[in-house]
């Protein structure tokens, strides 16, 4: 495969609104010795995506300033130590960033083969979601059968995953969100559905559990929740932060922790260590690529935009008026 010099990308040169995305032309990425260079079909658009265009959450060191932490393609060119693969192959891949572009370097291990009967559009939604579920489910916080779970943003991309996955797994779910178009998606997949503008979720919880609490509870919220999903957890409950809408900040009351012995913990995917992330694509390998491929849990897309048209995805995004997750088309 003969390669171009330059590449379609979407750059950020002043950090700002979605307005500050740019259409522009870069150079190839060259793949390091443990990577492999993709050619991009679909990317994801995800929530650390907006943070970086604002400036609050700069790229790790080494890795490509542009956007993009998710893509699918195929494979276009091989580092020298790089392995499982060969050009042509269809991957997609948890990227540390690069993936708002047309070609990008991704290392070797965070690469999975497209799931059976799977497109570049549906594989590409897979990865940040499916990683960061798994890692903070069942990695993390060991979600077991017969176990429950309150998730919260039950129909974002990390929500609808999570659901599907803790179901597939013989946990019970609970889930909020704040309409009641979103809450009904949220009871179609199995989960019991809490609106959190008409219910007090902790209410809710301690009525449908007979005030046991939930096991776990998975935040993307932060700021006032943290306490209140501290007063809707069991006796050894966890809960499990991986994201902060709504700050990062929160006043706690530890004898609680302390009484019911709570474990408070959360993770951010992008900067763990290559051999960490290639762990994690394993384990999805063996244990969930199995489920995708027979459509026990699938990725939900809501909206596909074209590369060029990264703002429009973007102010969706911030609307929060999505369902599941929002995709760049790239390349056929």
């Amino acid at each position: 495969m003969k390669l171009p010099e330059t590449m379609r990308c979407i750059t950020v040169p002043e950090p700002g609104g979605p307005e500050a995305m740019r259409p522009a032309t870069a150079p190839l990425p060259v793949p390091g010795d443990d990577e492999i260079l993709i050619r991009v079909q679909a990317a994801g658009v995800n929530r650390p995506d907006v943070q970086q265009r604002l400036g609050l959450y700069p790229p790790p060191p080494g890795a490509s300033p542009l956007l993009g932490l998710e893509v699918a393609g195929e494979v276009a060119a091989l580092g020298a130590m790089a392995s499982g693969f060969f050009p042509g192959h269809k991957v997609t891949a948890l990227c540390n960033g690069g993936g708002y572009a047309e070609y990008v370097a991704v290392p070797a291990g965070q690469c999975l083969p497209w799931p059976h009967g799977y497109d570049a559009m549906k594989a590409g939604a897979v990865p940040e979601n499916f990683f960061t579920v798994w890692a903070n489910l069942f990695d993390i916080a060991q979600l077991q059968p017969g176990e429950s779970l309150l998730v919260h943003g039950g129909t974002s991309g990390i929500g609808l995953t999570a659901i599907q996955l803790a179901l597939a797994h013989g946990a019970r779910v609970f889930a909020t969100a704040g309409t009641s178009e979103k809450c009904a998606v949220i009871e179609r997949y199995g989960a019991t559905a809490i609106n959190y503008k008409e219910q007090d979720f902790g209410a809710v919880i301690h009525a449908q559990t007979e005030k046991r609490g939930v096991d776990v509870v998975l935040d993307i919220v932060g700021g006032p929740y943290i306490q209140k999903n501290i007063r809707a957890l069991a006796l050894r409950g966890r809960l499990v932060q991986v994201a902060f809408m709504q700050g990062a900040r929160a006043e706690l009351d530890l004898m609680a922790v302390m009484t019911r012995r709570l474990t408070i913990t959360g993770s951010t995917m992008r900067p763990r260590s290559p051999a960490e992330k290639a762990a994690i694509a394993q384990s999805l390998k063996h244990k969930v690529w199995p489920m995708l491929e027979k459509g026990i849990v699938t990725p939900v897309i809501d909206k596909v935009f074209a590369l060029e048209d990264a703002a429009a995805a973007h102010r969706l995004m911030e609307s929060s008026a999505h369902i599941g997750k929002i995709m760049l088309h790239v390349a056929d």
